[in-house]
């Protein structure tokens, strides 16, 4: 029966499809078979419900019914939502990059009926325009091509897949291995010293690249590395990247100022951003971003929390089939909303002008005004904030992606666990762990297993190796924030499920997909940055800090053999692992700092003004579950008092009473660290 069946999904990505006239398909094993029984080549669309461009295909090409029925009678037409089967995005974005493109969502790929890919593209126009080819131009192309040249076609297919299996691990004797302080220094050069961010246009926040950069200001006391992050933070959180008015980060910026968004706002984005924007306010001590942080946090706790208290995908860019229409404003309506006085200092300081800044309209944003302006006249601006927040809502909202996914809530998790206890925010923390409950609640498999995603009451897709890296990171800062003892044993047992079936034997590192992940063509395994880091570089800071805290010298060596698995990759290619470059920093070297204190004392104070990124902290009872091979193991409060511990790797420091003398240690850990290179 020939039909559209994405109306028996959950994805909010696939819904929005179900009433195309083409004959879609989710991911399936029926899918496969059904190319495999027609003979027919697979026409793969992947994209994810907050992109763009993706609307504006759907509009151009899906929706029309001449296009729609060429689709049909030629193709197995599939659809994926890229976050739900983020394996199978990596898989064939990979072979477009293997074909020469550049890439990016909608990834459209011409598949084989065993699935295996041979020709593909991103967007394409329904009439030709861009200099790209019509649409339907293509797909006659491709199907001629795939029924009258079969050798070319298992060519393409035999050269690609080859390539996507292709790895360095054996191949040791290339580049030689760089130190991370050049890498840092090449990463400070480019780097827009007036704007901030790498230098050009688009921007992206880039936690994997600044968060190197950041490590590297401190593990080398490097003030160019240090002011190159800084500045990028300040212009990130004063443009119109950041929602001024309800909180969040967009995706990523158009231009090279910060100032013109695609607007999505992504759940990974804003969780990365408020660990590095955390640890920078630690060393900084600046309100702006502490200001940015408690904003960023709220905006999650009123608008994406998701399903049995999970956090939400992602909020879309576009509203009423136009991109940004729902955060962009005129004077006018913010007179109307203000009163002629206060719309002209508001406008003042966001940058509200009659011509505006986009398209006729104006994006809020702070960059030609003062970091923050007097307490008076901030708590004016909030009021203001207020009223324009509550027009807004009378606005028609963007798309919300409701679902909820292990590996992006395992960020939100880490991070808002941390910035609770940086900040003593207890409500903030209280968000974190009820996200984890909901991920140990709704997508536990039997044997310790998770599934990626959760919508409707349904747990489905295969967990990947970054649904369990992130997770274990965050039952990892949730451990260190309350002192349970249930998250380090989920942290453990995840460790396990990743070892037993995600590492490779004969290489070593972490594959992207389960030895039972029974639908992808090839088992793909990486330790590169992308928008989101790598599994291989979480787990390593998370096998580095398991072997600390229990003393298991199994995780130490598990740790060392990721190294040595992509010390190839890295050669060739340092700045595109900028990930794990940071996590290596702790091997043999990692910071550990435990305060037995009561909320609001001196002790705990100090440790919240400086910065010691990648250390392991824990505040409260001392170094809970610490194992008997650990260094924290029965380091306890004297004689009742606040006292603290400074360890650097195996070597603790002896009991700290006073803030002055911890301050020192902690400083003095830095400088150990830098030392031990």
């Amino acid at each position: 029966m020939s039909e559209n069946r994405l109306k028996y999904e959950t994805s909010p990505y696939l819904l929005q499809h179900k009433d195309n006239p083409v004959h879609w398909w989710a991911w399936s094993p029926e899918a496969l078979a059904e190319a495999k029984r027609t003979g027919k080549p697979i026409l793969l669309s992947v994209g994810y419900a907050a992109c763009h461009w993706c609307h504006v295909m759907a509009h151009e090409s899906f929706e029309d019914p001449g296009t729609a029925e060429v689709m049909n009678e030629l193709f197995v037409n599939i659809k994926v939502d890229r976050e739900e089967r983020p394996d199978i995005d990596a898989i064939y974005m990979g072979a477009l990059h293997r074909l020469g493109e550049q890439g990016g969502w909608p990834l459209t790929m011409f598949l084989d009926s065993d699935a295996k890919p041979f020709w593909g593209g991103t967007y394409f126009p329904r009439e030709a325009r861009y200099g790209r080819p019509a649409f339907v131009t293509v797909l006659l192309r491709i199907s001629e091509a795939f029924h009258n040249q079969p050798d070319n076609v298992r060519k393409n297919t035999e050269a690609i897949l080859a390539s996507l299996k292709e790895t360095p691990a054996e191949d040791r004797s290339g580049a030689p291995r760089p130190k991370t302080k050049d890498v840092v220094d090449a990463i400070a050069r480019a780097v827009d010293r007036e704007h901030g961010g790498l230098s050009g246009a688009p921007k992206f926040p880039q936690w994997n690249v600044f968060w190197l950069l950041w490590r590297g200001a401190i593990r080398y006391d490097d003030p160019n590395a240090r002011d190159a992050v800084v500045t990028t933070l300040r212009h990130i959180c004063q443009g119109g990247i950041y929602d001024h008015l309800g909180g969040g980060f967009a995706r990523y910026s158009v231009d090279e100022l910060w100032l013109v968004p695609h607007f999505e706002k992504m759940l990974y984005d804003n969780a990365l951003l408020i660990d590095l924007l955390t640890e920078v306010w630690r060393e900084t001590q600046e309100p702006l971003f502490a200001t940015r942080i408690a904003e960023t946090i709220d905006w999650l706790a009123r608008e994406m929390i998701g399903e049995s208290g999970g956090f939400a995908a992602s909020l879309d860019a576009d509203s009423e089939g136009e991109e940004g229409k729902f955060y962009i404003w005129n004077a006018a309506e913010i007179e109307d909303v203000l009163g002629a006085e206060d719309a002209a200092f508001f406008s003042r300081v966001y940058g509200v002008t009659s011509d505006g800044n986009f398209e006729g309209h104006t994006i809020l944003n702070r960059l030609g005004a003062p970091a923050l302006l007097s307490e008076d006249e901030e708590a004016r601006l909030a009021g203001m904030r207020a009223k324009l927040l509550q027009r807004r809502a009378s606005r028609v909202r963007p798309g919300w992606d409701d679902k909820i996914l292990a590996d992006w809530n395992g960020l939100a998790i880490a991070t808002t666990a941390r910035a609770a206890i940086v900040f003593e925010k207890p409500e903030w923390l209280a968000l974190a762990e009820q996200a984890f409950a909901a991920i140990v609640g709704k997508l536990a498999a039997p044997n310790d297993r998770l599934f990626h995603a959760f919508r409707n009451g349904i747990a489905k897709a295969p967990a990947s190796a970054s649904d369990y890296a992130n997770m274990i990171w965050g039952a990892l800062r949730l451990f260190a924030a309350t002192g349970s003892e249930p998250y380090l044993e989920h942290a453990r047992r995840w460790a396990d499920v990743l070892n037993q079936h995600y590492w490779d034997e004969t290489n070593g590192g972490y594959f992207t997909a389960a030895d039972d992940t029974a639908d992808v063509v090839v088992r793909l395994k990486s330790a590169s940055d992308d928008a989101v880091p790598s599994a291989n570089a979480i787990q390593l800071s998370n096998l580095v800090a398991l072997a600390a805290l229990t003393g298991n010298s199994n995780y130490d060596e598990r740790a060392r053999q990721i190294v040595d698995a992509f010390a190839p990759a890295v050669a060739r290619s340092p700045v595109g692992h900028c990930g794990l470059l940071a996590a290596e920093l702790d091997l043999d070297r990692l910071v550990q700092v435990a305060v037995s204190v009561e909320k609001g004392s001196a002790l705990r104070g100090e440790l919240r003004q400086l910065s010691v990124p990648g250390a392991l902290e824990f505040v409260g009872e001392a170094t809970p579950g610490a194992g008997p091979g650990s260094p924290l193991a029965g380091k306890r409060a004297i004689d009742g008092k606040s006292t603290a511990y400074v360890c650097v790797g195996p070597v603790c420091s002896a009991p700290i009473l006073d803030p002055g003398s911890l301050n020192a240690a902690l400083r003095q850990a830095r400088g150990q660290a830098r030392a031990a290179e």
